[in-house]
This record gives C-alpha cells, sequence and structure tokens, in this order.
C-alpha cells in the first residue's frame, strides 16, 4: 500500500471539512434561535399593550 499516506491525508481532510461545516450550522442554528426569540419577546409586549 504506497499511497496509504495520501488516502489517510484525504480522510483527515473529509472529515475535518465535515466537522467544520457542522460547526458552521450550529452557529447559523444559534443565531436563528436568538433571533426566534427576540420575535417572541418583541410580539408578548405587544400583545401586553
Amino acid at each position: 500500500m504506497e499511497n496509504a499516506g495520501y488516502l489517510l491525508a484525504a480522510f483527515i481532510i473529509i472529515w475535518a471539512a465535515l466537522l467544520a461545516y457542522i460547526f458552521i450550522l450550529a452557529r447559523k442554528q444559534a443565531g436563528i434561535r436568538r433571533e426566534i426569540e427576540l420575535i417572541r419577546e418583541n410580539l408578548a409586549e405587544v400583545d401586553q399593550k
């Protein structure tokens, strides 16, 4: 297996890219959740008036 180094490098790169993608999605989801919470709070204030 003379190409094992390339296979390992590709494996590591793919996993790193996948983890980075999951991290980015998680941050975006957290931002959306914050926005939803703000909207809910604003709606609750409007309903009280």
